[in-house]
């Protein structure tokens, strides 16, 4: 009762003190005191002892995170054939931390990396959504100079230092569970309510401008507003899963859990929701393999989500193929069939 009076007191005065240092302590708390003595409980209740190590509940909690924003985000950018706009923002994101990390080393700043690369991504999704509007058929091509173009900076800066920040940047471009602080799952924590309370309000006009641009217009729509707003939460969701996925992977998560949906999904609001079932299995069986074999977190999650894709590809073919034997095994079928044709074709019924 003591330790628990302790805790409401320190968050309490740390509401005082700073309203975004209280908003921390009450993460940190709920992180601690609620989040790891479930995953503790969890742990005892399976005898996994992985659960109850914290690093490994923080590890979890970005992951569940990461799979709820990427699909979320990436159906509407799938439907609008717009893939490859994640992992072009997954590059300049790149180039936002070496600019980060150039600017420390060089001026003796202490820059956030990722403050930096948000701004460099946000500012970049706006200049590709300019890009697409204007470049017409070459949208892709566009794409695909501002994708090396983004790696080029971020490589120029690595070698400016003499491969100084080399060191830095490799967490964040291959992902590690180790490199995953209290911060960066607060981080995706309020990303993943930010973002998904935008998509639930925006949803609607964000769904017409996805589906048909030309008649949203025709609605009175504000299309190149939800463009942009599309984009920019974009920008938001690479930067935000990138210390745990890694730039080159994080894209992954906004297409294949959705490619995946996609096969089986009758709806758009049933794309969501499978895709982000997808995604969750992944991230969770990633995160464990990445665990028990010292494999690259972000690697085993992506490869997970293409096992997944791969399993519901399968299926599906497996399905459709008994499917179409079983109607042209059908003797009823098939006559009903040939009478159809008769009549589609002029002839005459006896």
């Amino acid at each position: 009762m003591s330790v628990h009076t302790t805790t409401v007191r320190s968050v309490g005065s740390a509401l005082q003190f700073s309203p975004i240092e209280g908003l921390f302590a009450v993460f940190e708390w709920f992180l601690t005191n609620v989040y790891g003595t479930g995953m503790n409980l969890l742990a005892d209740l399976l005898g996994v002892g992985m659960l109850g190590y914290p690093y490994m509940q923080r590890a979890y909690l970005a992951a569940v995170c990461i799979a709820v924003i990427g699909p979320l985000v990436g159906t509407f950018l799938v439907h609008r054939q717009l893939s490859m706009l994640s992992d072009t923002l997954a590059h300049t994101a790149f180039a936002g931390v070496a600019v980060g990390l150039f600017l420390n080393a060089t001026f003796s700043l202490s820059l956030s990396p990722l403050a930096t690369a948000f701004v460099v991504a946000v500012g970049t999704a706006l200049l590709v959504e300019l890009l697409v509007d204007y470049a017409g058929a070459y949208s892709d091509t566009s794409l695909a100079i501002v994708l090396t173009g983004g790696f080029a900076v971020g490589s120029v800066l690595i070698t400016a230092t003499d491969g100084g920040i080399a060191v830095g940047i490799n967490a964040y471009l291959f992902g590690s569970l180790a490199t995953v602080s209290k911060a960066n799952v607060g981080l995706l924590v309020f990303m993943s309510l930010l973002i998904g309370s935008l998509v639930v309000l925006a949803y609607r006009p964000l769904l017409y401008v996805t589906v048909d641009a030309t008649a949203a217009r025709a609605a009175r729509l504000n299309v190149r507003l939800y463009k942009r707003l599309m984009v920019v939460l974009t920008a938001l969701v690479v930067v935000s899963a990138m210390q745990i996925m890694g730039v080159i992977l994080v894209a992954a998560m906004l297409v294949v859990p959705v490619a995946a949906a996609a096969l089986v999904a009758r709806s758009f609001k049933q794309s969501i929701l499978l895709a982000i079932l997808a995604a969750e299995f992944a991230a969770i069986v990633g995160v464990t393999i990445s665990y028990r074999y010292g494999l690259a977190a972000g690697g085993s999650i992506v490869l997970a989500a293409i096992g997944v894709y791969a399993a519901v590809l399968t299926t599906e073919k497996l399905t459709n193929g008994a499917a179409f034997l079983t109607r042209q095994h059908s003797p009823q079928q098939s006559a009903d069939q040939a009478a159809s044709k008769i009549k589609a074709d002029g002839g005459d019924e006896e």
